[in-house]
């Protein structure tokens, strides 16, 4: 009997913020503040466990879409996730996305960990190269109150 591979790919990353763990909750699930920091993409959900969730963007498409798997506010979400837009993305299909969220000090250390099931996918090529632009901007923007001018 073959057995299912289990491999994954992953990417991670890690970022210091200078705000409450409450406050970097709200802008991870507030769809009016995303859209600030995700170039104007908004997260919309009721944030529940089991509950839809979607990347919605400023035409009314549907970027990425999921449902909640685990809220436990304001410390941990995870995601399921799937790319909307690119056939080649969408075919790979769902992935989760966790945002941890710890306080340190006057800080909160996220991590977020998207993960798929393969190895050398192209939806992890692809996330991996957003996070750092969006997660750099969500940064900036709780820190300073301006989102950084990245191009997208």
């Amino acid at each position: 009997m073959a057995k299912a591979s289990s491999a994954r790919d992953r990417f991670v990353y890690v970022t210091y913020i200078r705000t409450t763990a409450t406050k970097l909750w709200d802008a991870l699930t507030d769809p009016e503040f995303t859209k600030r920091y995700w170039f104007g993409v908004a997260s919309e959900s009721t944030f529940k466990k089991g509950a839809p969730w979607k990347l919605v963007g400023t035409d009314g498409d549907v970027w990425d879409a999921g449902e909640v798997v685990e809220a436990k506010r304001p410390k941990k979400l995870v995601l399921k996730w799937q790319h909307q837009k690119r056939p080649e993305l969408r075919k790979e299909g769902f992935s989760r996305c966790t945002f941890d969220l710890e306080p340190a000090g006057g800080t909160v250390k996220l991590t977020v960990t998207h993960e798929i099931r393969g190895t050398k996918t192209k939806f992890i090529s692809a996330v991996s190269g957003g996070w750092p632009a969006i997660l750099s901007n969500l940064k900036s923007l709780l820190e300073t109150n301006e989102a950084l001018e990245l191009p997208r």
